[in-house]
């Protein structure tokens, strides 16, 4: 019996033991779960920050990149076109209510890099990540998946053609070269129109002078 009672104990001993490992692994949880949900609180609102200065964001898939490889995309596009990993339930909540951005949703699977994107540095990083998949071989498997911009969703191929489309800063350029040359076309004409006067003016008169 007292061998009995001596391993009942120990039951019990045993059994408290491991309430008190689950009793210390709770807490432990309670303790981290406050800072992950700010962590991830915080990802959320950086991701809407940076949508707010962004022309255009699109992704492509990042399964296969080595360390080394994203660090060598980041350093192929601008420095003003932020390159990250964000997981899908999270860009979700930072473009949930955005209409300018919701379209994104239906890019929302798989792994992806997020390209947020200025109007300035879209050519350059479009033409950076081509000369990076290019070089990687990974032209094939980790290629545009679609982008957003306005509110309107393109495809891979939307995507590449509207980076070639002229910015603001180089339409402005033009207009001002063309404005440049105005004044020289004026006074270029200014000039031919007396010199064509005279002419008619001496064809006129010339009859007169003969006749004299």
């Amino acid at each position: 019996l007292g061998a009995g009672m001596g391993g009942a104990a120990l039951c019990c001993k045993g059994r408290g033991g491991q309430r008190g490992v689950s009793a210390r692994r709770n807490q432990t949880v309670r303790m981290i779960a406050p800072a992950v949900l700010e962590k991830k609180s915080n990802i959320v609102s950086e991701v809407k920050e940076e949508l707010e200065s962004t022309m255009i964001v699109f992704s492509i898939p990042v399964s296969g990149f080595s360390m080394k490889e994203t660090m060598e995309l980041k350093n192929k596009v601008p420095e003003s076109t932020t390159i990250r990993c964000v997981k899908n339930t999270l860009m979700a909540r930072a473009i949930e209510g955005s209409d300018e951005w919701s379209p994104c949703a239906d890019l929302l699977s798989g792994h992806n890099v997020w390209f947020f994107v200025r109007e300035d540095g879209f050519k350059d990083t479009v033409k950076g990540l081509g000369e990076f998949l290019k070089e990687n071989k990974k032209t094939e498997t980790n290629g545009i998946r679609g982008g957003v911009m306005q509110g309107t969703a393109y495809d891979a191929a939307g995507v590449e053609a509207v980076s070639k489309l002229p910015t603001k800063k180089e339409l402005i350029q033009k207009i001002a070269v063309s404005i440049r040359q105005v004044p020289t076309k004026l006074a270029r004409s200014s000039k031919a129109v007396p010199e064509k006067l005279a002419r008619a003016i001496k064809l006129a008169i010339a009859p007169d002078e003969e006749a004299e």
